[in-house]
């Protein structure tokens, strides 16, 4: 059984129609034969922030990104099942608009490279670090 982290960013979170979104984006994870074993809405803190994007940090464009991600709440989800870090991979879409495609959670409720709906952890190795870093306290 592998395990992945997923968050649901402030461009969903802070929409309208926000519960809605939400429930279809975690339907959509369901529907992959995966599980949601733990989630939360939270804000995060520029601290927290700048650990998660620490190799982006020094880019001109970083400011941009944690103006975004501190805009509202975020959701927060681990995922576990076979292959779950790379079936949300899919699921999620690449970070480029050009490939989000028609069936990806950026395809639908994402809006531009910046404001994209959703982040997943791209390995293992990654995903049992940002797990640890924003379940914390709730994991063991």
């Amino acid at each position: 059984m592998e395990r992945t982290y997923v968050m649901i960013k402030p461009d969903v979170t802070t929409r309208q129609d926000a519960d809605n979104a939400i429930a279809d984006i975690k339907e959509m994870i369901l529907n992959l034969g995966l599980q949601i074993t733990a989630d939360k809405m939270f804000d995060l803190s520029k601290e927290v922030l700048a650990e998660h994007y620490a190799h982006i940090v020094s880019k001109p464009f970083y400011p941009e990104i944690e103006e975004f991600m501190t805009s509202g709440p975020v959701v927060g989800m681990i995922v576990e099942g076979k292959n779950a870090v790379e079936k949300m991979g899919m699921l999620r879409g690449p970070t480029d608009p050009a490939g989000w495609g028609t069936d990806t959670i950026r395809a639908k409720y994402g809006k531009d490279i910046g404001t994209n709906a959703i982040h997943s952890s791209d390995s293992i190795e990654n995903a049992e670090i940002e797990i640890v870093r924003f379940f914390a306290e709730d994991v063991v």
